[in-house]
């Protein structure tokens, strides 16, 4: 598997949704991140549910990677979930663009030394949505 699909995958799941513009205020709704995401050139998807400013991070299209995920924190355009991957944990931080758009790095990642990290330091990956909720 190339390495550019690796890393926008460790950018989601260490996910799930951090620079760039301002949402309208219309847009900024927890209803917006409800979904199916599918990475930016790849065929990684996943589902996104949210209520109470509580968002859910299920596995679609994983690609062969074995993830987990924890409840995520919506706080407007910004959401944060804890991921754990490979031995290493984590939290994704996405900050949504618009109702199509979110863009997806790695806040943290522990251990600094494992594979994992080194490569998803300092990137980001775009998720367009490609389903809303009914």
């Amino acid at each position: 598997m190339s390495l550019n699909k690796f890393t926008i995958f460790l950018f989601f799941m260490h996910l799930v949704f951090s620079t760039s513009t301002v949402i309208k205020a219309q847009g900024s709704s927890e209803h917006s991140w409800a979904g199916q995401w599918v990475a930016e050139g790849t065929l990684f998807k996943v589902s996104v549910d949210t209520e109470n400013s509580v968002m859910t991070v299920s596995q679609i299209e994983s690609m062969g990677f074995v993830w987990s995920s924890k409840a995520g924190k919506v706080t407007g355009n910004i959401a944060t979930v804890e991921v754990e991957y490979a031995g290493a944990a984590g939290i994704v931080q996405a900050e949504l663009i618009d109702r199509e758009t979110v863009v997806v790095s790695a806040a943290t990642c522990l251990p600094e030394y494992m594979v994992v990290c080194l490569l998803t330091k300092d990137q980001q990956a775009i998720f367009k949505k490609v389903t809303a909720p009914n």
